[in-house]
């Protein structure tokens, strides 16, 4: 995503600066001394707005990403398109990600993608468990936020399709962070990833909702503030193509 963006942001800049040297150079000479218009300054001026309103899009609206791997399952499941709002969390410049705006800050139960802090590279999707200060532990498989217990009922059992059929069986728990509730999975004959942590100040815990198969804050640690890339939003398409599966019915589903 990265390099996507840092070409998407040269491309603009070289299509627009072509165009632009154009029409100076066009301005500057005498009637009789113009010339028809070169084909790559063509092409740039047509590029050029769409490749702006791209950037502007995807850099301060909203920017798709596909799910990877199953470590949000049942929330989502590997396939799943999303969109994700990019100015829930502050507006940032392409490339340098240098916050030029404060729009909010991420509550607890929401689904975030960020940068992995071990290689900002790569995104990641997890939910947010821990704000700044809070002290977050894990014991025999409840979540504790504070010192509380939170609500956690057992609801059902998995039953995955396509890159999902690797989890059926996984009990389904319904559980309830600052008023959000959502399903997690857990493996109940695996052992309980117990442990305690206090978050630092401009930081979060994420964990993925797939309990017990997730590379969450529990085994790398914080997430800074300057890593968040936006709030997930809602699934747009379903296609688990490694599988050749499709479910057009999860179009559409708003995440919690």
């Amino acid at each position: 995503m990265a390099n996507l963006e840092l070409i998407l942001v040269l491309a603009t800049a070289v299509t627009g600066l072509i165009w632009l040297g154009w029409v100076i150079l066009r301005r500057r000479r005498s009637p009789e001394r113009q010339r028809e218009m070169p084909w790559f300054v063509d092409y740039s001026r047509s590029f050029f707005p769409v490749l702006l309103i791209v950037l502007i899009l995807r850099s301060f609206v909203a920017e798709p990403f596909r799910i990877p791997s199953g470590s949000m399952m049942p929330t989502l499941l590997v396939g799943d398109f999303i969109m994700v709002s990019k100015f829930s969390y502050g507006i940032r410049l392409p490339v340098t990600r240098t916050k030029i705006l404060d729009t909010g800050e991420p509550e607890r139960g929401e689904v975030v993608v960020f940068k992995y802090p071990r290689n900002p590279a790569e995104d990641y999707i997890k939910r947010v468990i821990g704000l700044p200060g809070d002290t977050i532990a894990f014991r025999d498989r409840v979540l504790y936020v504070n010192g509380e217990p939170q609500s956690a009922e057992r609801v059902g059992t998995f039953e995955g399709e396509g890159s999902g059929q690797v989890m059926s069986g996984a009990s389904i728990f319904e559980e309830t962070l600052d008023g959000r509730t959502y399903n997690t999975l857990m493996r109940e004959q695996q052992a309980s990833l117990d442990g305690s942590v206090t978050v630092p100040d401009g930081h979060y815990f994420m964990v993925g909702d797939n309990r017990d198969n997730s590379n969450d804050s529990r085994s790398w640690g914080f997430v800074a503030e300057e890593h968040l890339v936006g709030r997930a939003l809602f699934i747009w398409l379903h296609w688990d193509y490694n599988e050749g599966h499709r479910d057009f019915s999860r179009i559409g589903q708003a995440i919690r």
